[in-house]
């Protein structure tokens, strides 16, 4: 069984969501995005989100529609290039998966959340993975 994780880095700050979800459906998107509202409170959040299905499910719609302050924005269809996530998870690969024997899963798992943990604590590394802002 696959550990999945909702995430959400900001570039303004380096700062990374992080929500675990089994399975990562639909119906259990919203509740990352209540862990993202709670992080960034009082704030419009502009989500840059790929084209899969549970980010465009109906069920979504009332959720939506109830919290405006977030702004779902998708990528063109297959262009992972675009999507500047897509850096973080590369690190991620390079730093704890490429060339490294786990002898099973949980260990995997492990060595996944070991690096995450770390993530909270540089900010500016996230930061200049993502690339900057417009002004």
């Amino acid at each position: 069984m696959r550990a999945r994780r909702y995430w959400a880095p900001s570039p303004a700050t380096g700062q990374i969501v992080i929500r675990e979800a089994d399975p990562a459906t639909a119906e259990t998107f919203p509740a990352f995005l209540d862990t993202l509202r709670a992080a960034f409170p009082d704030k419009t959040i502009h989500l840059v989100l790929d084209n899969a299905k549970i980010h465009h499910a109906k069920v979504l719609q009332p959720y939506l529609t109830d919290h405006p302050e977030l702004d779902l924005r998708f990528l063109p269809p297959y262009s992972p290039n675009l999507n500047n996530t897509e850096r973080l998870w590369k690190w991620l690969r390079e730093q704890v998966i490429l060339n490294t024997y786990f002898p099973n899963l949980d260990a995997i798992r492990h060595a996944i959340a070991r690096f995450l943990s770390y993530l909270a604590t540089v900010p500016e590394e996230i930061q200049s993975r993502l690339g900057r802002l417009p002004e």
